[in-house]
Parts: C-alpha cells; sequence; structure tokens
C-alpha cells in the first residue's frame, strides 16, 4: 500500500502540467538601456500599469568603477535628463573640487549614476522592475503583445498593450519578425516639417531633435523602438538624447494605453503636451530655461515653425529679446488661420512686426473689439506678462512678446498636427 501511494505521488508531481503565471500590464519595456528606464518612468509616471524588464542585473551597462564626464545638454535640462543632472550634482555637490553649478559638464561615476536611476525609478507609482528576466519569445497577442520571460529558471508569461523594445540590438522588433525602423539621420535636412511631431532633443545633433514617428515599428501595431534608432557608437556623451528619446516613447506608449488605441492613431499635441507637462522640450532653446515663466509658450509657438530660432554653434537660440520679422510668421499664420491671408492682404504689416500689428491680427482672429484689447494689454502688459520693454503700439514686437500673446490669445499649439508635421485644419 505504501509502495502505490508512493509510486502515485511521484507520477502526481511530475506529470501534472505546470502552468505559466501569466502577468497584465499596460505597457511592457524591455531592455537595459537608458532609454528603456526613461520610457518606463514616464509611461508609469503618466499613470499607466508599466514594467520594466532587464535581462541582468540593474543597468549592468553602467560598471562599477568606470567615470563619466558628459559635456552635451549642459543648458539644455528637458525632462528626466535634467532631474538626473540635478540629483547627480546634488550628491557630489560637497566633495572637494566638484563643480556643481547648473550647466557644467557632469561628472559621475557610473554606479553612481545607476544607483541614482534605480532611486528615481523606485519612487514612481504604477511601475513594476523585474531583474535577471530575459525574454524568450514575443508575439501578438489583438492589437498587444505577449511576451515569454524566464525567472529563476521558469516562465513567466507577460501581456501588454503596447511594447517598447529598448534593447541595444533591436532584439524584441526583430523576434517579433517585425522591421526595424531605419537608423535615425542626424544630417539629412530634409525640408519638412517634421520638427512639429518632435519627442526629444539634443544639443549633439545637428537636425536637433527626433520626430515621433522615427520610434514607430510600421509594420506592427503598438510596437515602439528607441535604442536602435540611435547610433551612439558607446559614446556616453549621447545619455541626455537616450533619456530624452525615452521619455518620448513612453508618453507615446502610455497615450496608446490609456485611450485603449495603437499607433495608427497617435495624437501628437496630447502626446507632447504630455511631455511638457513634465518639463521635456519639444525644441531645444537653450536660451529659455526650463523654469522661465513663458518655456512652455516658447516652445509651443516653436513647434508650430513660427518662430524656429537661430543656430549658433551646437545651440538652437530662440533669441526671445529679437524682433519678429513679418517674413517668418506669415507663411505658419496663413497655414493655420483662412482670415490671415485676408488679414495680411489689408493691413500689409512692414518688414518688423510691430505690437500693434500683433493685437490688430488678435483682434482679427478672436473676432475681439480692438480698443477693448488694447486697452487691456496695456494695462497686463508689465504687471500680469512682466515684459521688459514700455508698452508702445507702434514698436516692433519682440520674438518673446509676440510668443506669449499669440499663444494666449490664438494657442495655434492646439491645431491638429499628423505624424508627417502636416497641419490639419
Amino acid at each position: 500500500m505504501v509502495k502505490k501511494l508512493l509510486v502515485f505521488a511521484f507520477i502526481f508531481c511530475f506529470c501534472t502540467p505546470i502552468y505559466a503565471e501569466t502577468i497584465k500590464t499596460d505597457v511592457l519595456v524591455i531592455g537595459d538601456s537608458p532609454s528603456g528606464v526613461s520610457a518606463a518612468i514616464q509611461s508609469a509616471r503618466s499613470k499607466i500599469k508599466t514594467m520594466l524588464i532587464m535581462p541582468g542585473a540593474w543597468m549592468a551597462n553602467m560598471p562599477t568603477g568606470k567615470n563619466y564626464s558628459i559635456t552635451t545638454n549642459r543648458n539644455l535640462p528637458t525632462g528626466l535628463w535634467g532631474e538626473f543632472r540635478e540629483k547627480v550634482i546634488d550628491f557630489y555637490k560637497n566633495t572637494t573640487g566638484y563643480e556643481a553649478a547648473a550647466n557644467v559638464t557632469l561628472k559621475f561615476e557610473a554606479a553612481t549614476g545607476a544607483t541614482i536611476l534605480k532611486g528615481i525609478a523606485d519612487t514612481v507609482k504604477n511601475l513594476t522592475i523585474k531583474l535577471n528576466a530575459p525574454f524568450t519569445t514575443i508575439k501578438k497577442d489583438g492589437t498587444g503583445w505577449e511576451v515569454s520571460i524566464a525567472i529563476n529558471g521558469e516562465t513567466n508569461i507577460i501581456k501588454a498593450k503596447v511594447v517598447i523594445d529598448a534593447t541595444q540590438s533591436g532584439e524584441a522588433v526583430t523576434k517579433a519578425g517585425a522591421t526595424l525602423p531605419p537608423v535615425y539621420d542626424y544630417t539629412a535636412i530634409d525640408g519638412t516639417e517634421m520638427y512639429r511631431t518632435s519627442i526629444a532633443t539634443s544639443d549633439i545633433l545637428p537636425k536637433d531633435y527626433i520626430p515621433m514617428r522615427d520610434v514607430v515599428v510600421k509594420n506592427a501595431d503598438n510596437l515602439l523602438v528607441t535604442e536602435k534608432i540611435l547610433i551612439t557608437e558607446g559614446s556616453i556623451q549621447y545619455l541626455p538624447l537616450q533619456m530624452a528619446l525615452g521619455q518620448g516613447a513612453g508618453a507615446m506608449a502610455a497615450y496608446i494605453a490609456f485611450f485603449k488605441t495603437t499607433t495608427k492613431n497617435l495624437k501628437v499635441r496630447i502626446i507632447q503636451q504630455e511631455l511638457l507637462d513634465f518639463k521635456s522640450y519639444l525644441l531645444p532653446f537653450a536660451d529659455v530655461k526650463r523654469d522661465d515663466r513663458y518655456v512652455r509658450a516658447v516652445q509651443q509657438i516653436g513647434a508650430t515653425g513660427m518662430l524656429k530660432g537661430v543656430n549658433k554653434g551646437r545651440e538652437l537660440l530662440f533669441l526671445p529679446d529679437a524682433i519678429v520679422a513679418t517674413d517668418e510668421v506669415k507663411p505658419v499664420l496663413t497655414e493655420i488661420y483662412s482670415r490671415a491671408f485676408l488679414w495680411f492682404n489689408k493691413v500689409k504689416p512692414g518688414d518688423k512686426f510691430t505690437v500693434g500689428n500683433t493685437l490688430s491680427l488678435i483682434s482679427e482672429m478672436t473676432l475681439s473689439e480692438p480698443q477693448t484689447l488694447q486697452v487691456a494689454l496695456k494695462s497686463d502688459w508689465k504687471a500680469k506678462y512682466g515684459f521688459n520693454n514700455d508698452f508702445d503700439m507702434d514698436s516692433p514686437v519682440t520674438r518673446l512678446e509676440f510668443a506669449v500673446l499669440i499663444n494666449k490669445y490664438l494657442n495655434p499649439f492646439a491645431r491638429t498636427v499628423d505624424l508627417a508635421g502636416n497641419i490639419i485644419n
């Protein structure tokens, strides 16, 4: 009898089927890259259930004992990169000889940088991190994905609405049988309006920005890619760009999950608004700081193309005190507002756009009474808006004054933009 029971127990233990644990999440990020960590943090901060899986230990590609010195993006503390930068400086500020000014070259030990990133991630709600969890398979599951991971020799299944491939090799996209997007061409100046869809900026690139569509896998819904589209050449100087790109992809994934949609239906401006909420730059205007009261207005007007900025060395400058040229703003104003064409033909502003021109245009577009608008703005010019110049209808309007007023009264950034950067009226 005892022998029969032992045989039964043996058969039960070794013949009972083993069911893999199934985990459900909204966004799954695969990879131990800086862009992967940033993507996961942003997705979770956007209040979306997010999981980050790494094949080994935390940020194993930032080895102990290695020292880094980052000279790029010193004047572009965009989003998560800016947060990370502040925490690194705060960590070392009492170290003898360490430069702790806001825009100095950032120096840190690799292990310290990895620990600081982990500290940021650990404070984020809605984020689950699984280490030593290499993924083995990925396949479609409706509009979402089913991913198998190995943990302690056991297989777990993760079902996700959106997957972000943040591996350096694009392994997830390849295993999914999809086609990797082309490597981002930093040098191409194609004359299109792709800057209007920017989700990541850097002063290391000649073209300054990465457009949204470049991270979308074209032949597989709800699959995004980050690291594989960059040519980082193993250089730490790309860390700010990697983090910015990851944050942008995280916001895109969160949008897809929240609205229960697909990568075919991305809404550019909604995603960019989310990035602006988290202090990311859409365009790398180095002379308008992240804590400036009008940084959002400048970013939004810049993203419409009305005021594009001027390249100086490796930086793009907004030049807030420079004068607005009529020829610069007219093409975009007439593109967005059909009645603006009639206004230009009627008013015929000179080469330099004036304060009076700006108020007249606002009055025409909003159908507001001109004198009432003038009285209100004269009262608010310095008291409310804090403009440096005196209110004078005949004075040329500065780029900052124009950006603030047009953004407030006309809000051209709200116009729908497709993934090719075309404004949809």
